[in-house]
């Protein structure tokens, strides 16, 4: 894998929308209160365009939306690209990319989920590039900041980082009044795991890679699926990585 350097304070976060953009004024005042938590945490902040605009589900044309994730891509300053929302036609804009172009270009760590994981997954699997599936950028307004988004930032820091469930989670039959001011999960039920098949551990090796099922199976069978050779390539990473359930 071409891992990218390690991020620090001082460094810059890109933010584009290659999916959708932000234009409810909740969400613009809670991006707000995210890019000024960034940058009380020590980083330098710059925005594309299209970040606050949306027509359609879009947050401008797939030429555009390209070119602004390219400019931050190319721009030597931004060590870290985080995206601003997911939607529904991140799809559009991947003809738009030079993923050649890309591949020769010194890598950089993005971050993002929900329909990111197309751009994701093309950057893991056919430019042997690391991505952060974790949270889009307006989830840094939290006050204080859960442990999954400190720890996306200490993984990219290539600090050591112990991954667990969280004990709770938020239970959807009850209605979560959002907290406008501190913009917190509201976790209220236990966390369960259950193993389907009855085994007392489940072991798995190898190298994982995820995100929204639904987005990777619209990859299958283009020209975009690398996924066999991207198993190959990492087959022996079968033995030196191991995740276990129990």
């Amino acid at each position: 894998m071409n891992y990218p350097e390690k991020i620090k304070k001082g460094d810059t976060i890109g933010i584009c929308a290659p999916s959708d953009g932000i234009i409810d004024p909740e969400k613009i005042e809670k991006l707000n209160k995210a890019i000024k938590n960034l940058q009380q945490m020590g980083y330098k902040i710059i925005e594309t365009k299209s970040v606050r605009s949306s027509t359609k589900g879009r947050s401008t044309t797939a030429k555009k939306r390209a070119e602004e994730f390219m400019s931050l891509w190319e721009n030597d300053e931004v060590k870290l690209i985080m995206y601003a929302s997911g939607g529904d036609f991140l799809m559009e804009m991947l003809d738009e990319l030079d993923f050649e172009r890309i591949k020769k270009t010194k890598p950089k760590w993005t971050q993002g989920f929900s329909d990111i994981t197309t751009l994701s997954f093309i950057l893991n699997t056919l430019c042997d590039i690391p991505s952060m599936y974790c949270e889009n950028v307006k989830e840094y307004a939290m006050n204080p900041l859960f442990k999954n988004l400190t720890d996306s930032l200490k993984i990219m820091s290539k600090e050591t980082v112990v991954q667990n469930s969280f004990p709770m989670y938020l239970d959807n039959t009850i209605e979560n009044i959002e907290d406008k001011i501190n913009y917190t999960y509201h976790l209220s039920a236990k966390t369960e795991w259950k193993n389907l098949t009855s085994q007392k551990e489940i072991i798995i090796k190898g190298r994982a890679l995820g995100g929204c099922l639904d987005c990777i199976d619209t990859l299958i069978g283009t020209k975009y699926d690398n996924i066999l050779n991207y198993i190959s390539n990492y087959e022996k990473d079968r033995n030196n990585m191991v995740f276990r359930s129990f």
